[in-house]
């Protein structure tokens, strides 16, 4: 998408990228300010949480504040999706369960190389982190040449654990018990959850103490948009609260818009936890029954940060991602190719061996026939 707005001038009205598209597109000054003026409709946008603007305005760049050119849709945690029947809830409060043999081959991860890399450099440095001597917001944004050195030597370590890399499977291999821990998203996690308690499944999700990624999803408006006046007017109509819920309840995922009817519409008294969620929702909410999941306690929060755009490092990265998944295929996997490579070498050879001899006999039987005649 970015390429095609970039080179192919492509005319896109409104577009939903994430974070760190959009702080790239503002340093590229592919993006027109978001209008908020209506004539016949409220400014549904003021509905976005604070906090979520705050975020969002750690994107800005000399002279363009993010908040002007983007409006956060969706946003949620990276975390461990996990099956309680064989990986107890102690033991998915770490990134160490994906690193541990006893799950080998159980073990899904995200095809997703930012979350990769901050998960690797997060683990590695868990007791720095506990010593309270580095932040999880400078390791998960620290592209040094150490840190990318940690970060793949502690990849290359996961591989052989990981059964597969997911960019949409996860969820049925976890509902169907095919696998037992799952790096994902917290709208995906949601979404097995629900799908697992259908068939007797027992799925829950944590964001390990270490520290992990919150990701942000927002509207923009690109530099080439036809029609901008009509994109600000729809991605206003998105925010508008009763648009956000039937949206959330689609999709699992959660708004950035914080009003009292959401608030309201979200607690449910059933559960048997209450979160603090004052830092989305205002000071009222500081202990609220509401899904933890979807909505994570202030304390969770406060233990993530955002991945920012890799910059001109980028491509530095993606070598590094590209090495992992493409060294090591798993034994298995590499078992099968050889075998598949083997009985077609060996059909090759075969049927060749089966050609030379046709040959030979039809050789003789013309050498036979030249006698006869003679």
């Amino acid at each position: 998408m970015l390429t095609k707005i970039e080179k192919g001038h492509e005319d896109f009205d409104v577009v939903c990228p994430s974070e760190y598209i959009i702080e790239r597109m503002l340093k590229k000054h592919l993006l027109l300010p978001i209008d908020t003026n209506f004539a016949h409709s409220p400014n549904y946008m003021n509905n976005v949480a604070p906090f979520i603007r705050k975020q969002i305005n750690k994107l800005s760049q000399p002279g363009e504040k993010a908040s002007r050119y983007a409006v956060c849709y969706m946003w949620g945690t990276a975390g461990i999706l996990y099956n309680r029947a064989y990986v107890p809830d102690s033991v998915a409060l770490s990134w160490d369960c994906l690193w541990n043999k006893k799950y080998a081959g159980k073990i899904l991860m995200k095809d997703s190389y930012r979350d990769a890399y901050g998960t690797a450099v997060i683990y590695a440095h868990a007791k720095e982190l506990k010593e309270g001597t580095v932040t999880v917001e400078e390791l998960m944004n620290d592209y040094s040449p150490r840190a990318m050195e940690l970060a793949e030597k502690y990849l290359k370590a996961l591989k052989p654990n990981i059964a597969g890399w997911e960019a949409d499977f996860g969820k049925e291999m976890m509902t169907k018990n095919k696998a037992w821990l799952n790096m994902t998203w917290s709208g995906d996690a949601i979404w097995a959850i629900e799908e697992a308690n259908a068939v007797g499944v027992d799925l829950d999700y944590e964001v390990p103490e270490e520290g992990s990624n919150i990701w942000y999803d927002g509207w923009v408006i690109p530099k080439y948009a036809r029609n901008p006046e009509a994109a600000s007017y729809f991605i206003n109509f998105m925010c508008r609260p009763d648009i956000a819920l039937r949206n959330m309840d689609f999709c699992g995922y959660v708004s950035s818009i914080a009003t009292p009817e959401i608030l309201e519409e979200k607690i449910d008294t059933t559960l048997h936890y209450y979160s603090d969620l004052s830092y989305f929702f205002g000071p009222g909410a500081d202990s609220v029954q509401i899904d933890k999941i979807q909505y994570p306690d202030r304390k969770v929060v406060e233990r993530c940060a955002m991945i920012r755009d890799f910059g001109d490092k980028t491509k530095e990265v993606l070598d590094i991602w590209s090495r992992i998944k493409g060294d090591n295929l798993g034994v298995g996997i590499t078992i099968l190719i050889f075998v598949v490579v083997a009985l077609m070498s060996g059909w090759m050879i075969y049927k060749k061996w089966q050609r030379y001899n046709r040959q030979k006999q039809q050789r003789r039987r013309s050498r036979r026939k030249k006698v006869r005649r003679n």
